[in-house]
């Protein structure tokens, strides 16, 4: 995503804030977040999932439902553009570490560069957000997230994950997000050899947060899936399955 007047990335974890929903009793042993199967495609993606658009980009992606070998999907397709599909929903990540989830990409993109601000573009990825804490901020950090409270209301996430499908960066490759170093990105599918081809996914987000941040996680405040390609200009079609979140390993 381009960086806009303000932050695109800080005002999308501020986004997350509004309307959080919290997750099923915790005798589940299974929250389906993203039960997008159980969608009909004759209807609109339901409000539990929200559109999520940026100041100062007009062009967006688009969104859809439709059957895959018998299953319902969300399409996304993007050409140019940037925006995504957020739940907000809190999750205690020590008692569901376990996320695990089906995607399928067109193509990845020739410019694409996770280490890059006009690189920061993703045929697909799930957005992973953190409750606000300010017992593990600095005091510099502590200000920024109280002007961004007076701006709109709440805190922001405390941090965020990206598991991302990038262009050339191997997999299990960790970085910061070229904006902010409050979101971390990790590249769980890399390059063209998959392309076209339905792939599962599982991470262990207890782990993984704690390894990209040094501390235990907070509570997950929101889930998002996002195909952008505004930086690089390029166009790419994505498929996302199922997002659910488990007690035990898958």
């Amino acid at each position: 995503m381009k960086a806009t007047s303000k932050n695109s990335v800080w005002i999308f974890l501020c986004l997350f804030v509004f309307g959080i929903n919290y997750a099923a009793a915790e005798s589940d042993s299974i929250l389906e977040v993203g039960k997008f199967s159980g969608f009909s495609v004759d209807g609109k993606i339901p409000n539990s999932w929200q559109p999520l658009t940026f100041k100062n980009i007009d062009k967006l992606t688009s969104y859809s439902l439709l059957k895959d070998n018998g299953k319902t999907v969300i399409r996304a397709e993007s050409k140019a553009s940037a925006s995504g599909l957020i739940r907000k929903i809190a999750i205690d990540p020590l008692k569901y570490p376990w996320i695990t989830w089906r995607w399928k990409i067109s193509n990845v993109f020739e410019k694409g560069d996770v280490s890059q601000k006009k690189g920061d573009d993703y045929p697909a990825r799930i957005y992973i957000t953190f409750e606000y804490n300010p017992d593990k901020l600095s005091f510099f950090e502590k200000t920024k997230y109280k002007a961004a409270r007076l701006l709109y209301g709440e805190y922001p996430p405390h941090a965020a994950i990206n598991y991302i499908w990038e262009s050339k960066a191997p997999r299990e490759t960790m970085v910061p997000n070229p904006y902010t170093d409050r979101v971390k990105m990790i590249v769980v599918e890399s390059g063209d050899e998959y392309a076209g081809v339905w792939r599962e996914e599982q991470r262990n987000i207890y782990e993984d947060y704690k390894k990209a941040f040094g501390e235990e996680p907070p509570m997950i405040s929101g889930v998002a899936i996002m195909t952008d390609s505004d930086n690089t200009g390029e166009s790419a079609v994505a498929y996302y399955g199922d997002i659910l979140f488990l007690r035990t390993s898958p």
